[in-house]
């Protein structure tokens, strides 16, 4: 039973018995835990991820850049594994000092980039081969304002919503309905941009809407946090549930959300297109 008095101590301090199924991952210091360096396949382009909704949009976009004939996209992508605390390794952590994936790692110039945080790789790929951001303004400044609206919401469907509503050891009221109804807002925001425009951006499919369907897909598609889409009634939300079903439907999306998943019918690292095909076709 949760003390339902609880009175924050004048200094917080970490109780390591705390905070649920991810109490082992979890901690209020950065840097890494572990050696281990990271494996490296053939390809320019090594994605270091997991087949989350942030993981998901990642190689969502590299399988949408080869559906449109860049060949220069294909990659590796490496399963880095939470639970297990892969993203603690120091291999992980040279990429991206806060330990979150995706990481990536682009090899295709005199010496390696490195980036870190979704949106920054769904934007540098776009950039890097002039695919799915617009050139010019204003239609530049759309797709960039609803990529940044995009990343602004995570922290509050997932870190929020998604962690009292499935995964907090207890179910409190108070947060449930505080997350609750902050997600019952972005998806009216989403909804009633996409009454005026088939895309976030406007009239053409772009980074904003391969990073919000990271996201907001799970939840038109029913298997978001359990039964989660039914407690926030999103078929009510039918311009939303319209544009998140065109997107479902795309081949490279469906490609990509299989990605660095493990069980059956997903992928647990990607090295070539067959290693997709074999679970798509087979």
């Amino acid at each position: 039973m949760a003390d339902l008095t609880y009175t924050p101590p004048k200094v917080w301090t970490w109780d390591k018995g705390n905070g649920g199924e991810w109490a082992s991952i979890n901690r209020p210091i950065s840097g890494a835990t572990h050696d281990k360096e990271l494996p490296r396949g053939r390809h320019p382009l090594q994605l270091y991820s997991l087949g989350t909704p942030n993981g998901q949009k990642v190689t969502i976009m590299l399988e949408e850049l080869l559906a449109a004939g860049v060949a220069e996209a294909e990659y590796d992508a490496w399963l880095i594994d939470i639970g297990e605390g892969d993203q603690f390794g120091s291999g992980f952590v040279s990429v991206n000092p806060n330990s979150k994936i995706p990481a990536l790692l682009d090899y295709s110039g005199d010496a390696p980039v490195r980036v870190f945080e979704s949106g920054a790789i769904l934007l540098y790929l776009a950039e890097k081969f002039g695919k799915f951001v617009p050139a010019s303004y204003p239609e530049r400044a759309e797709c960039l304002s609803w990529l940044m609206w995009q990343m602004s919401t995570a922290p509050l469907i997932g870190g929020g919503f998604g962690h009292f509503y499935a995964y907090a050891p207890e179910k409190f009221e108070y947060p449930i309905n505080r997350y609750a109804m902050e997600v019952k807002r972005l998806l009216d925001v989403a909804d009633k941009r996409l009454g005026e425009t088939r895309y976030l951006a406007g009239e053409a499919y772009t980074i904003a809407d391969i990073a919000a369907y990271g996201w907001f897909g799970g939840f038109v598609r029913g298997d978001a946090y359990g039964d989660a889409a039914t407690f926030l009634d999103v078929p009510s939300y039918r311009n939303l549930v319209r544009w998140g079903e065109e997107l479902g439907a795309r081949e490279p999306v469906q490609r990509g959300r299989i990605v660095n998943r493990k069980g059956d019918g997903f992928v647990r690292e990607r090295h070539s297109a067959s290693d997709i095909d074999a679970v798509v076709k087979g």
